[in-house]
C-alpha cells in the first residue's frame, strides 16, 4: 500500500523585492484613519468625536478629499459594466432571478437577452411561455451588468454573443476581491482553456471553443465529450486558483498562466498540498514582480 510521506522544508525567504512594493495602509474596525476634518466621509468610515473612524476591515482608498475603506472581504457590491457568472434560482414573470454573489439576487429581464436568430422585436407572451426553453433553473450564465436598483439589486443583460448560457466546465469561487478589473474579463489561455473572471468572484474554466454558432443567440451549449488533455489543463488551472486564492493573489490572465506554468512539474493533485502550494505562488510572484520591472 502506497503511503504519502511529507517531510517539514525550510521556508524559502522571499526576495527584498517583495518588500519594495508600497505597502497599503490597512486598518481594523475601530481605528483612526484621521483627525483632518477637511476629508469627506466615504464607505466603511465614521464620525466618531470629529475623527474620521474605520467601521470595516480593509485598505484606506483616498480620492481627492474622499477618504473611504475597502473591504478585505465582502459580498459582491457590482457597478454597471462589471462582467458577472451567476446561476439562475428562479423563472419568473418576464424575467429570471440570478444568483450572482451578491447581498440579493439579480435580475435578468426577458427584454435583456437575445432570441435564437439574433432578430429583434417585442417580446411577445408566446416568448414569456418558452423562457424555459431558453434558461431554466440552475443554469450557469455570463452577463454584463446593466443598472444597479435602489436597495442594491442587479439588473443584467446578455444582449453580447460573448455573453449567454455556460455549457460543460468548473465553477472556481472565489473572493470577488481578488478578481482585478480589466479592459476584457474573457481569456484563451495559451494552455489550450478558457476563463472567464467574474467580478463577482466566481470563475468559470472551460475547454476553448472552436466556431461559435451565431443563430443560437447565446442558449447553444456543446455537450460533446471532452477530451482527457482538457480536462487535465482545466483540472490543473482550477487547483492554480485555489493556490492563489489562498495566498491572496490578484487573479487575472497573466498571474493565472504564470502559476500554471509554475505548477507543470508536479502533479495536478500535489498542486493543493500547502508545501507546493506555497512554491509556485512564490515562484509566480517573482515572475510578476520581473515582469513589473
Amino acid at each position: 500500500m502506497a503511503v504519502d510521506i511529507r517531510l517539514p522544508s525550510g521556508r524559502k525567504r522571499v526576495t527584498d523585492s517583495l518588500s519594495a512594493i508600497e505597502e497599503k495602509h490597512l486598518v481594523a474596525p475601530g481605528d483612526v484613519i484621521t483627525t483632518d476634518t477637511g476629508f469627506m466621509r466615504g464607505h466603511g468610515t465614521y464620525m466618531d468625536e470629529e475623527k474620521l473612524t474605520a467601521s470595516v476591515a480593509g485598505e484606506v482608498e483616498r480620492v481627492n478629499k474622499l477618504i473611504c475603506v475597502r473591504p478585505l472581504k465582502t459580498r459582491f457590491n457590482g457597478e454597471v459594466g462589471d462582467v458577472v457568472v451567476g446561476r439562475v434560482t428562479e423563472v419568473q414573470q418576464k424575467r429570471w432571478k440570478v444568483e450572482t454573489n451578491s447581498r440579493l439576487d439579480s435580475v435578468l429581464l426577458l427584454s435583456s437577452v437575445n432570441l435564437p436568430g439574433g432578430e429583434l422585436r417585442r417580446r411577445s407572451a408566446e416568448d414569456e411561455l418558452t423562457m424555459r426553453d431558453y434558461l431554466q433553473e440552475g443554469d450557469l450564465i455570463s452577463a454584463e451588468v446593466q443598472s444597479v436598483f435602489s436597495d442594491g439589486a442587479l439588473s443584467l443583460h446578455t444582449r453580447s454573443l460573448k455573453y449567454g448560457k455556460l455549457g460543460q466546465g468548473v465553477l472556481v469561487q472565489v473572493s470577488p476581491s481578488l478578481v482585478k478589473r480589466q479592459k476584457t474579463h474573457f481569456h484563451n489561455l495559451p494552455c489550450g482553456a478558457s476563463i472567464i473572471l467574474g467580478n463577482n468572484g466566481y470563475v468559470w474554466l472551460y475547454p476553448t471553443p472552436g466556431q461559435q454558432d451565431e443563430e443560437a443567440g447565446g442558449f447553444y451549449t456543446s455537450l460533446e465529450p471532452v477530451s482527457l488533455s482538457d480536462r487535465e489543463v482545466i483540472s490543473r488551472l482550477r487547483n492554480c486558483l485555489l493556490a492563489l486564492a489562498t495566498h491572496k493573489v490578484l487573479l487575472f490572465d497573466t498571474s493565472v498562466l504564470y502559476c500554471y506554468e509554475a505548477s507543470l512539474s508536479h502533479q495536478i493533485k500535489d498542486v493543493l498540498k500547502p508545501e507546493v502550494m506555497e512554491e509556485i505562488v512564490l515562484e509566480t510572484r517573482q515572475r510578476l514582480l520581473e515582469q513589473e520591472g
